[in-house]
């Protein structure tokens, strides 16, 4: 078990815990009421740190090492999956995953941004940051579901689009507009959560659907808090503050109405408890599919443009008349 910095009381109390199991395997003591009392102390420091956190710290929770990804998701909540490969033009891009599956019975296309869970395989996945080829296969495979009218579910986890020399070469911005164009015109039911690491056209290129969710411990942005301290005080020592100036939880999007709601996590964040987490997931998706198809095709597609054509807030300014001096 990996803890971040602000979980310190946690690592210390199990700690102790682990200390009172060895000394009673070793002594054969009972130390029961001793790990109880610990345990107990554990559920309070819990619901003093995870209700209090700050912008950053649901940042540092969203990278958690221990956090769930697509692919987890894909395992617990769907099955029969068959993942499909490649975009037809280049190569197939690891760090977006998808396929077929099966929701409950309901036939669905399912993919996702994969960071990967060691080195290895993070290097493989390339972080989570997918190359034009990658949301191009993103939309194959929508494509496919919307031939075979199966509902859609991304999931969205990256730092960004991959931006080397060679992903813009290859068309990054179009690929990405090309995808937001399709997305807003599907005619099946789609739906996009973030489940980590929202971060700028990445994210948005699988982002566009009747219901845009975010997990509780996640953030949804523009630029990185670390980006965003580099550009304005050329230096990443202000991500704090950074994270807090751009108003990037899940939160303060459902405030701004980017986002159509927020899944709560298990206390501790979805790293703490995955299999609970897949359950909530899996519960919402059964639900809402079942809601969006209470709508027809063009109704959904007319809500979807409505939708995202009113987001953002803006003054108008009226323009003074030239007075005779002033000309």
């Amino acid at each position: 078990m990996q803890f971040l910095d602000f979980e310190k009381p946690l690592e210390d109390l199990y700690a102790q815990i682990s200390k009172l199991k060895e000394m009673s395997a070793k002594n054969q003591v009972d130390v029961t009421k001793s790990i109880n009392e610990l345990e107990l102390s554990i559920d309070e420091a819990k619901a003093r740190i995870y209700t209090n956190l700050t912008p950053w710290q649901r940042v540092q929770l969203s990278r958690h090492p221990d956090r769930p990804y697509t692919l987890y998701y894909i395992e617990k909540v769907f099955s029969n999956f068959t993942e499909l490969y490649g975009d037809r033009q280049v190569k197939d891009d690891k760090a977006i995953v998808g396929g077929m599956a099966e929701l409950d019975g309901m036939p669905v296309m399912v993919l996702g941004h994969q960071k990967g869970v060691n080195t290895k395989m993070r290097q493989m996945r390339n972080f989570g940051m997918a190359n034009p080829e990658g949301y191009r296969k993103a939309l194959r495979l929508m494509k496919i579901a919307e031939k075979f009218n199966r509902p859609i579910i991304t999931f969205i986890d990256t730092p960004g689009a991959y931006p080397g020399l060679e992903a813009e070469e290859r068309g990054q911005a179009e690929a990405i507009a090309r995808n937001l164009f399709e997305m807003v015109n599907l005619k099946v039911p789609v739906i996009c959560i973030v489940i980590g690491e929202g971060a700028s056209g990445g994210a948005l290129g699988i982002g566009i659907g009747d219901k845009v969710m975010m997990l509780e411990n996640t953030w949804y942005t523009v630029i990185s808090p670390e980006s965003c301290s580099s550009i304005l005080w050329r230096s990443w020592s202000f991500k704090e503050k950074a994270a807090e100036q751009l108003r990037l939880t899940s939160e303060d999007m459902n405030q701004f109405g980017l986002v159509d709601g927020v899944i709560p996590e298990p206390l501790g964040g979805a790293h703490a408890n995955p299999e609970a987490m897949a359950a909530i997931i899996k519960e919402f998706l059964i639900s809402t599919i079942q809601d969006l198809y209470k709508f027809d095709a063009e109704t959904r597609i007319t809500q979807r443009i409505e939708k995202f054509s009113k987001m953002g807030f803006y003054d108008e300014i009226e323009e003074e008349e030239p007075t005779e001096q002033s000309a």
